[in-house]
């Protein structure tokens, strides 16, 4: 299926990701570290990129921005647990496709990479 790859500062979130979505039948690359996963995007082709927006060293929209230098066609979910209209605008302003509130709904997750990854 597809290649998706989840950014977040906490592994076991990024773990559970992987596990909702491996049972969907997709390749799941968890990072923790943002340099990392940029590193990844710059030699391999990613799908969909999760992102968390409040990472250690950067934001995700600054990773979701850097990403989209690299790849401009590279979707992207943005999460937080901090949800903010400010924060909501300025994600899909730089490209993001979808929003996802934490704690993490399996069948809302599911349903937004589902949606994003058909358009």
């Amino acid at each position: 299926m597809s290649k998706i790859l989840a950014l977040d500062d906490v592994l076991d979130a990024g773990k559970l990701i992987k596990r909702i979505l491996e049972r969907k039948g997709h390749e799941v690359l968890v990072f923790t570290e943002e340099e990392k996963a940029l590193q990844y995007v710059r030699t391999q082709t990613v799908d969909l990129a999760i992102l968390d927006i409040k990472l250690k060293k950067m934001s995700g929209v600054e990773v979701l921005e850097e990403m989209k230098k690299i790849n401009p066609s590279i979707r992207a979910i943005m999460l937080t647990g901090y949800p903010t209209m400010e924060t909501a605008r300025e994600s899909l302003k730089l490209g993001a496709d979808e929003y996802c509130v934490k704690p993490i709904d399996i069948d809302e997750l599911e349903e937004k990479v589902a949606a994003v990854l058909n358009k």
